[in-house]
C-alpha cells in the first residue's frame, strides 16, 4: 500500500508496540502529529517543553522495561531535547528520539528552526539518522528501535525531514526481526571466562559482590539474588542499582562510595575477590583508580558493553555479555562445582564477622531532635507508609542520596533517578512517565 512518510512513521510505532509517545508539536513534525491524530493504539502524552518529553520517556522506560519515545519538531526542539537525550544516554536508557528536520532541499542553508540535529546529538546518542529518501523511513524506524534496546540500551534519534514526511511510498510491514551486518552485540558470555570466574569465587576468602544499572536493564535481577544466596558473599549496588538486591536483605551492605556506607566501602576495599556486574566502576564509587588499586585483590568484571571493561579499573577476568545470560550460566557451573567440592557458607564466617565489625559503626545512624523534622526521618517514615512498594523519583542532589541511603527498595525498577548525568529537575517529568 501506498504511505506517506507520516503515516509510515505511526505505522512502525504500531508494529514495535509502542503505547506512548511524549511529545511537543512544531512546524516540521505536523503531518506526524496528523497521522497520530487519526489513530488510537498508542497514546499521545502534551508536554510544556521539550526536556520535559525526553524525561517522561526516559522514566517511562527505565519504570516498564520498554523503549521510551518522543517527538520534538527542528531547531529550538531537538535542542531543548538533548539534556534529556545525554541523561539517558549516561544511564543506558532506551529510547527512540523522532525530531523534525527542515526539507531536505534546505538542509544546510541555514532555513528556518534549522540545526545540524545528527552533529548536535552524536555525542549523546548510541546512534542517529537522517532519512533523506521516505524509502528508506520504514527501515531506519526499525533498526532505530532494535538498536536502542540491544546489547548496552540507549537513546537513538532518527532526524524526519519535513518533505519526507509527505512524501508518498509503497509500505511493507516488518518480516522478522531485524538484521545488521555492522551491528551485533554479543550477549553470551565466554564459557572459559565464566569458569575462571567460578574458581576464583570458590577460592575466595573474602567475596564481594557490586552489582550496578546493567542488572536492573538487563532484568536480572532474580539471577543476582541467587547468586548472592548461593556465595553466601555480601552483596553492594550502586545509586542506578538500588532494588536489584532487596534493601533490608542482611546480605545487603548499602551503596559503595562516597555516598555509601562504611562497611560496603570497606568490604569493597578488603575482599580478595571482586565481582563487579552490570557496573562501571565510576568516580562516585571508587574515587581516584590509582588509589582503589593499592590494595590487591582479583577483579572479574561483567558487562554487556567491551568498552566499559577495564576502562577505569584493570580487571583480571573480562566477561563480555548479556548480565542475565551470563548470571546464569555462572549460578549453573558454580552450584555444581560447589556440590562437587563440599563447600558450605560457613567458610565465610570470619569475613561475615569483620563485615558486622564494620556495620556496628551504624554509619547511616543519625540525632533526632524535638524541634525540627530531619530530612532522613522523613524518608524513612515515606518508607513505612508505604510499605517500600512506591515507585520514587527525585531529582538530583542530597535530598536524592537521602532517598537512595533510607529508602531500602525491595525490588528493581521503583527508584527512578538520574544517576550518570545528575541532571536537575528530572523529579516531576519522571513522575508523568511512571
Amino acid at each position: 500500500m501506498e504511505l506517506n512518510g507520516a503515516d509510515i512513521v505511526v505505522r512502525c510505532l504500531i508494529e514495535e508496540g509502542v503505547d506512548h509517545v511524549f511529545g511537543y508539536p512544531g512546524g516540521a513534525v505536523l503531518y506526524i502529529y496528523d497521522a497520530i491524530y487519526k489513530q488510537d493504539t498508542f497514546q499521545h502524552v502534551l508536554v510544556r517543553h521539550e526536556q520535559a518529553a525526553v524525561h517522561a520517556a526516559d522514566a517511562y522506560s527505565r519504570s516498564s522495561h520498554k523503549t521510551g519515545v518522543c517527538l520534538v519538531t527542528s531547531g529550538p526542539g531537538v535542542t531543548n531535547a538533548v539534556t534529556g537525550i545525554a541523561t539517558a544516554y549516561m544511564d543506558s536508557i532506551p529510547m527512540v528520539i523522532i525530531s523534525g528536520q527542515v526539507p531536505t532541499h534546505a538542509i544546510g542553508q541555514d532555513a528556518f528552526q534549522e540545526c545540524d540535529t545528527v552533529g548536535i546529538t552524536r555525542p549523546c546518542v548510541k546512534h542517529n539518522f537522517l532519512v533523506r529518501d521516505v524509502k528508506d523511513l520504514a527501515e531506519t524506524m526499525r533498526r532505530a528501535f532494535y538498536i536502542a534496546r540491544s546489547g548496552r540500551p540507549g537513546p537513538v534519534l532518527v532526524d524526519v525531514p519535513k518533505d519526507v514526511s509527505v512524501a508518498m511510498c509503497k509500505y511493507t510491514p516488518a518480516r522478522g526481526p531485524v538484521q545488521m551486518r555492522s551491528y551485533a552485540p554479543v550477549t553470551k558470555g565466554h564459557q572459559g571466562q565464566i569458569k575462571k570466574a567460578v574458581q576464583m569465587l570458590l577460592a575466595a576468602e573474602r567475596p564481594m559482590i557490586y552489582a550496578g544499572g546493567g542488572v536492573v536493564l538487563a532484568d536480572a535481577a532474580d539471577e543476582l539474588r541467587k547468586l548472592v544466596r548461593l556465595t553466601g558473599a555480601p552483596c553492594t549496588t550502586t545509586l542506578m542499582g538500588l532494588g536489584a538486591y532487596p534493601g533490608t536483605d542482611e546480605r545487603f551492605v548499602g551503596m559503595p562510595g562516597m555516598h555509601g556506607t562504611y562497611e560496603a566501602n570497606m568490604a569493597m576495599q578488603n575482599c580478595d575477590v571482586l565481582i563487579g556486574i552490570g557496573a562501571r566502576f565510576d568516580d562516585r564509587v571508587i574515587g581516584n583508580p590509582k588509589h582503589f588499586a593499592q590494595v590487591p585483590r582479583k577483579i572479574v568484571h561483567v558487562d554487556v558493553d567491551p568498552s566499559s571493561i577495564s576502562k577505569r579499573v584493570r580487571v583480571d577476568v573480562p566477561i563480555v555479555g548479556d548480565v542475565k545470560d551470563v548470571l546464569q550460566d555462572l549460578i549453573g557451573l558454580y552450584a555444581q562445582s560447589m556440590a562437587e567440592q563440599g563447600l558450605s557458607e560457613q567458610r565465610l564466617d570470619a569475613w561475615w564477622k569483620q563485615i558486622d565489625t564494620w556495620r556496628g559503626r551504624k554509619c547511616l545512624d543519625y540525632e533526632n531532635s524535638d524541634t525540627v523534622i530531619k530530612p532522613q526521618f522523613v524518608v524513612q517514615k515515606l518508607w513505612e507508609v508505604t510499605g517500600g512498594q512506591a515507585i520514587v523519583t527525585s531529582d538530583v542532589g542530597q535530598h536524592q542520596m537521602w532517598a537512595a541511603q533510607y529508602y531500602p527498595f525491595p525490588e528493581p525498577r521503583r527508584w527512578i533517578n538520574s544517576g550518570g548525568l545528575g541532571t536537575m529537575g528530572v523529579g516531576l517529568p519522571y513522575a508523568m512517565g511512571v
